[in-house]
């Protein structure tokens, strides 16, 4: 969903993302997200209501006509009778459909907690849908990470090199990347980073950081750039978009010969992670700071151990060579 799109949903939605904004601090990002879950939510209502054409087509059945009355009227069961078609319309996922449970126990609360407009809170016993324990991440090994930085080459290499260096380093998510500007470089060789929630953090950079940056500051564009601020410039003199950069990486994956292995731009952040705590050198408190985490919880997926460091551990044993000679 793109803001300019907000203007079509219901005042009361309109409201409520400037709330989540404004006073939750909730970054645009996740307002939209916020925002497309209920559009889809009102939308599956005035459907299933026959409140539209018959022939209209969902993407294109109008909401700017629900309003408080409306809100109103909805229950529990339809929020359950909206996740069904979700889960098998919509081929929704257990998370995705978790994620859609918050928005509409949070808009519910806003409508009536907050602001009073409704009388009672249908969602207040609205559960959780159950899913699996998030799989282990997806990382490349160290000699995968140095063949993707070795792959690097061209007219861009010095800024494609210092962004994919950047991922590997500090763990920094897509949106943060290119979010920096060159002022967020600090003297104290450290990076101020916005992650979600519009939450800033300080990132350190290692020598690797502060020397790619270097090489890539001597090159960057300066004449004609229209974002002056941003630190990664594209062809067009502008701030590299996310797509641009997702681009970018996955040719460098092909070239060094992992294009097929389902690696991506969040999984060089599942790298830096994983090697940072494989060294020994960043335990998971650590780690939760490093990559702006909210949740202890979510950092304890890079606790996982490999067969070699089990192998290692038990090796290690004092007692393992005690039947030998």
């Amino acid at each position: 969903m793109r803001k300019e799109e907000l203007q079509y949903l219901p005042l009361s939605v309109q409201e409520y993302v400037t709330h989540l904004r404004v006073i939750k601090g909730k970054s645009d990002l996740t307002t939209l997200e916020y925002a497309s879950d209920l559009r889809t939510f009102f939308r599956f209502l005035k459907k299933s209501r026959a409140l539209c054409p018959a022939d209209c087509a969902f993407d294109e059945i109008d909401i700017r006509d629900i309003d408080d009355a409306f809100i109103a009227s909805i229950t529990l069961m339809d929020a359950y009778n909206y996740l069904v078609f979700c889960k098998d319309e919509r081929g929704n996922t257990d998370r995705t459909r978790a994620r859609k449970v918050s928005t509409l126990k949070s808009y519910f609360d806003y409508m009536y907690r907050k602001v009073k407009r409704i009388p009672q809170d249908p969602m207040i016993d609205l559960e959780m849908p159950k899913f699996k324990k998030a799989a282990r991440p997806k990382y490349l090994t160290l000699e995968q990470a140095t063949r993707l930085l070795n792959a690097v080459e061209g007219k861009n290499k010095e800024r494609d090199y210092c962004i994919i260096t950047l991922f590997l380093n500090c763990g920094l998510r897509l949106a943060e990347l290119c979010s920096l500007n060159y002022g967020d470089i600090r003297e104290d060789c450290t990076i101020d980073v916005t992650g979600k929630g519009n939450k800033e953090r300080v990132v350190y950079l290692n020598n690797a950081c502060l020397k790619a940056i270097r090489d890539y500051m001597r090159v960057r564009p300066v004449d004609g750039v229209i974002d002056k601020k941003a630190l990664f410039i594209s062809a067009q003199k502008k701030r590299m978009s996310r797509e641009s950069v997702q681009k970018m990486v996955q040719k460098y994956l092909d070239k060094a010969g992992l294009g097929d292995q389902g690696f991506s731009v969040h999984k060089l952040r599942h790298t830096a992670a994983t090697l940072m705590y494989q060294s020994g050198d960043a335990d998971v408190l650590v780690l939760k700071e490093i990559l702006g985490h909210e949740n202890l919880n979510t950092t304890e997926i890079y606790t996982h151990t490999d067969s070699g460091q089990i192998r290692n551990a038990m090796n290690a044993n004092p007692l393992s060579k005690a039947n030998e000679g």
